[in-house]
């Protein structure tokens, strides 16, 4: 049987050999860059005619929310389709290099990045004189945020370990300080939300981060015939973290916009816009995921399906970095 991939030795009709990896790299840093511009353009595009008021450094906010959103993703996906891997019999025991500990490092900037912002009472600060880290224990975002710092550090440190729960626990403190801080103490049945915000959050996780790593197990693996039954294994779990996605998506979206405003405020406002561009993400994403599976059942090689996998990969990208836009504009007004 070929390889997967073409050898880095194979020269091109025209010329000399190319290097393969160096274009992909090429590739992976232009569609990072483009993820970025979406927190960083988007609030423009969102708030215009809306009449709403962006807050200050609404750009930078959604650009390290979605840079820390990314940082979860990343462990918590290694984790789940390592996992995956261990339970087929045959598999090959090469694993890809982890990216666990970039990951955190990025986590503990965009963590750093937050908790400066909440410090000096959600304004961005200008020098580092303006930052008041004594004062991030005077009020529960502050708290939060120093919980997210400190396990973004406990992350780096334990990227390392064998043991996947001693890599994991930090990364679990991050997604539930982030699924509290989503949801203040004033808002109606705040550990409602917060519970809806931790179940979707750890499920957009598994499946963005284990689309990825399973990606990068099977270019590791080449040809090995555990790769397709790795990859339907993944489908499989994908398919129910999609219906917890949904329906935890659904039921937060009803809680900050009734049933009777949301098809208004899903136009009207800056934050239904963007989460109106979400859905449409979304949908696009299990579109990508259906066509991938049909052809891991169909195809004559099963792995024709890692083409559709691959594009899925880059549309959820996308979504995380909507994701990180949403956090940073003003809630919808919930009327009555």
């Amino acid at each position: 049987m070929t390889s997967i991939r073409p050898s880095a030795g194979v020269a091109d009709a025209s010329g000399p050999g190319r290097r393969p990896g160096a274009g992909r790299a090429v590739a992976v840093l232009v569609l990072v860059a483009l993820a970025a511009l979406i927190p960083l353009l988007g609030p423009s595009a969102a708030l215009h005619g809306t009449g709403e008021a962006a807050a200050p450094g609404t750009r930078g906010i959604g650009l390290l929310r979605a840079v820390l959103f990314a940082a979860l993703c990343v462990p918590v996906g290694e984790a789940f389709v390592d996992r995956l891997a261990r339970s087929l019999p045959g598999a090959p025991g090469d694993a890809p290099r982890s990216w666990a500990p970039y990951a955190a490092i990025a986590g503990l900037v965009a963590a750093l990045g937050l908790a400066s912002v909440v410090s000096t009472g959600n304004l961005v600060p200008h020098s580092p004189a303006q930052i008041d880290v004594g004062g991030l224990y005077g009020s529960r975002d502050g708290r939060l945020a120093l919980v997210e710092v400190n396990a973004f550090l406990a992350a780096l440190l334990c990227a390392r370990s064998r043991r996947p729960a001693v890599r994991l626990w930090p990364v679990a403190a991050v997604i539930v300080a982030e699924a509290l801080r989503a949801h203040p103490t004033a808002e109606h049945d705040p550990l409602v939300g917060s519970g809806l915000t931790l179940l979707h959050l750890t499920c957009a996780s598994l499946w963005t981060g284990g689309l990825l790593h399973a990606l990068r197990t099977l270019r590791r693996w080449g040809r090995a015939e555990a790769g397709p039954a790795l990859l339907g294994l993944y489908a499989r779990v994908a398919a129910v973290l999609l219906g917890v996605i949904t329906a935890t998506g659904v039921w937060s979206s009803l809680r900050r916009m009734p049933s009777a405003t949301i098809l208004d405020q899903l136009t009207t406002t800056a934050y239904g816009r963007t989460l109106l561009a979400k859905v449409i993400l979304v949908a696009a994403v299990a579109v990508l995921a259906g066509w991938a599976r049909l052809r891991l059942r169909r195809a004559e090689d099963p792995l024709t399906a890692c083409a559709p996998a691959r594009a899925e990969v880059v549309a959820l990208g996308a979504v995380v970095a909507v994701s990180g836009l949403l956090t940073a504009l003003p809630l919808p007004i919930r009327w009555s």
